[in-house]
């Protein structure tokens, strides 16, 4: 009974770990306003279901929020008694949300260079990354195969072909030659995961991270819908309407 109890311990333990491996990062620097140089040490946090995400800025007034679920974000930073708060951050998996510089002051608080994606013929590229193909819950929820897992990752890239059998073929590979992550666990077939559960999808066709591993194809990465995920788009809604501060 010890034994079967440890082996279950430890399969609870190694499931947990490897649950949300596609993490993002959040990016950025703050500007003290009046003087207009890097503010120093000041508190960056993420508060997230009794979950927080913090760091504080370096000498250059510059941070970075590592490890954190695919999703989106409300920031906020202090410095003393002062706190901007409201500022969204849409975090990818496996890469970072810019939300570029804010200028902390009494008076004012300006944001510019904001993040921003570039899309060409449906390719998405994440700032600090090879170029890799995402969808949002969002962009899933709109598309006609939202119900179809293979007809999204077809959809995403001219670099996957479905054959007439229903396999995927990635560019160089062969048929079958791939590998599905649902929330970090791998399988070879993914079938049976309805669409509309996913909050993030990404599919790599090329220079593959070593973490994805054992596959010369290609990966298809999947983060499923949860409740918090729901809920911090609805807090975005409603921080950018000015309904919720």
């Amino acid at each position: 009974m010890k034994t079967l109890t440890t082996i279950f311990s430890f399969l609870m333990l190694a499931g947990s770990l490897n649950a949300q491996v596609a993490l993002g990062e959040v990016i950025g620097e703050v500007i003290d306003f009046g003087l207009n140089i890097g503010l120093v040490d000041a508190h960056v946090f993420i508060d997230d279901n009794g979950k927080r995400y913090q760091t504080k800025t370096d000498i250059d007034g510059r941070f970075r929020i590592s490890a954190i679920p695919a999703g989106t974000y409300a920031v906020n930073i202090r410095k003393g008694n002062d706190t901007i708060t409201g500022l969204i951050a849409e975090v990818p998996m496996d890469g970072f949300a810019n939300i570029g510089k804010i200028y902390f002051g009494d008076k004012a608080t300006v944001i510019t260079d904001t993040y921003v994606t570039y899309q060409r013929d449906k390719l998405r590229l994440i700032d600090g990354n090879l170029p890799v193909k995402q969808l949002t819950a969002e962009e899933i929820d709109k598309s006609p195969l939202k119900f179809d897992i293979k007809g999204l990752v077809t959809s995403m890239t001219t670099d996957v072909q479905m054959t007439d059998d229903g396999e995927l073929v990635f560019r160089g590979a062969r048929k079958g030659d791939m590998i599905y992550l649902i929330d970090g666990v791998k399988t070879r077939d993914a079938g049976s995961v309805p669409g509309a559960s996913i909050g993030h999808m990404m599919v790599y066709t090329g220079g593959l991270p070593a973490k994805y591993g054992d596959t010369l194809g290609g990966v298809v990465v999947m983060e499923s819908k949860s409740y918090f995920d729901l809920y911090r788009a609805w807090e975005a809604q409603q921080l950018k309407k000015g309904k919720k501060q």
